[in-house]
């Protein structure tokens, strides 16, 4: 859905604060997400370039990191009629993490794949993935029929896509509460997106 449907939460000294809007004010925003297994960056690249939304803004690709503890995705899964699907966008300051050190970096990884068994237990799971740093993104954009590839993300800003979860919840209020006990909240973002659902938007 579109950015000005979003929710931003951040955990500051024990308090959740949330604002309506999106993480950073930048021209670009998140608008969508595919997950691909294919052979190779350039692979990759190669879809990126077919997307329609290469050629007014960005493709920004970044590698899936492994994370142990993490249930099995369970994305075609059939919901309850009452559940609406969100999309919890991790926005980590990774410079505050390099800071805090390895092991509180592996703690708050522990503690995210803990909140997700937390939430598969309720049904509310549909999948999770942690990204690798954002020194690793390539970002692809279509301009005049020409593509362009750069290294890095798509948008200069402090505070970088860390991961993403996918819930099925009641409402907007229960992807808040569980956006407030992310461990990455503390220290950066967690935006908050309902999920267009295709099928129905086809009809």
């Amino acid at each position: 859905h579109p950015v000005a449907t979003a929710a931003s939460v951040r955990v500051r000294s024990g308090a959740t604060l949330v604002t309506a809007g999106p993480f950073a004010e930048t021209t670009e925003q998140l608008g969508g997400f595919f997950l691909i297994d294919v052979p190779s960056l350039d692979d990759a690249i190669a879809v990126a370039a077919r997307l329609p939304s290469a050629q007014k803004g960005t493709i920004e690709i970044r590698p899936v990191q492994p994370l142990a503890g993490l249930p099995p995705a369970r994305c075609a899964a059939l919901r309850s009629p009452a559940a609406t699907r969100f999309m919890l966008a991790c926005y980590d300051d990774e410079r505050a993490w390099q800071q805090a050190g390895a092991p509180a970096l592996h703690a708050a990884q522990a503690a995210a794949a803990a909140l997700t068994r937390q939430l598969d237990t309720r049904g509310q799971y549909v999948a999770a993935a942690p990204l690798h740093p954002v020194a690793t993104a390539t970002s692809v954009r279509i301009r005049q029929g020409q593509r362009l590839i750069t290294d890095g993300p798509f948008a200069e800003t402090r505070e970088c896509l860390g991961g993403f979860y996918l819930v099925d919840v009641r409402d907007l209020n229960d992807a808040i509460g569980i956006a407030a006990q992310h461990p990455g909240a503390a220290v950066g973002a967690v935006e908050i997106r309902r999920l267009v659902d295709l099928p129905a938007a086809a009809t």
